[in-house]
């Protein structure tokens, strides 16, 4: 994964929450954009979670990243 596809994403104007998938099947949800910081080589993200935990990710490792649906989006913005 790109840190630049990463940052399309989590500048999406409303933001989206989002879902980083990994290369070990772990799912990652980013539930706001003040959940996440990038490091500033651009290759490891912190994803804080709402019980104070946190993921530190090495970007390698993300395969995918799923975008939730709007509810009253007419037609899903391509990720």
């Amino acid at each position: 994964m790109t840190v630049n596809k990463l940052k399309e994403v989590y500048d999406l104007e409303p933001f989206r929450p989002f879902t980083l998938r990994l290369a070990d099947g772990r799912a990652i949800p980013v539930l706001h954009r003040e959940f996440m910081m990038a490091a500033p080589s651009g290759q490891v993200v912190v994803v804080m979670q709402p019980d104070d935990t946190m993921n530190i990710i090495d970007l390698n490792l993300v395969t995918d990243i799923e975008l939730k649906i709007r509810r009253n989006a007419r037609k899903p913005v391509p990720a």
